[in-house]
């Protein structure tokens, strides 16, 4: 399995980024990408299943996640239950100081972590319906330089809405595959 790590640290109450992280169908605001998330079932806990619809180029394409586990208010974990091997979690710890950086207003202060693990050989070329003339490895090659960059796309626009204004978000971003 190859990873995918974002981390950041946000000025809001754990509890508030949980619960924000949380609601999956708000994360459509955070991406060009990423056209709608209908809720298929559940109330946003273990069992809950969602239809992500992504668009790009002249393709789009539906993943079906569920989330498989929540610990209020530290973790939420998802897996993608079709057309790739694919599982992530959001992490959030609380900070016990506020880190020094941190903005004179700031009263509350986590790392949140999004961490995407992957088996890229497991994609499936069944799953977008391709013009004649493109190859799915030609999508794959484009696609690859827009995961990490729209994940910290994601991640900053995010942590603009939970601290309320846009700041400079300084993102840990790291990857062990050679697929991205």
């Amino acid at each position: 399995m190859d990873t995918l790590f974002v981390a950041t640290d946000v000025y809001a109450e754990p509890t508030e980024v949980y619960e924000f992280l949380l609601d999956f169908p708000r994360y459509e605001r955070y991406t060009e990408y990423l056209d709608r998330v209908t809720r298929l079932s559940g109330d946003g806990g273990p069992g809950s299943r969602y239809a992500l619809e992504f668009s790009w180029w002249r393709l789009s394409y539906t993943a079906r996640s569920k989330v498989t586990d929540v610990s209020p208010p530290t973790q939420i974990d998802w897996v993608v239950t079709r057309d790739i091997d694919a599982e992530g979690r959001w992490q959030i710890s609380a900070y016990e100081e506020l880190p020094p950086d941190a903005p004179d207003d700031a009263t509350d202060a986590c790392r949140v972590q999004m961490i995407v693990e992957f088996d890229p050989s497991s994609a499936s070329a069944d799953a977008v319906s391709l013009p004649l003339t493109v190859s799915f490895g030609w999508v794959l090659d484009r696609v690859k330089g827009l995961v990490e960059e729209e994940a910290t796309r994601v991640v900053r626009r995010a942590v603009a809405d939970l601290e309320g204004s846009q700041r400079t978000v300084s993102l840990d971003v790291s990857t062990d595959s050679d697929a991205l």
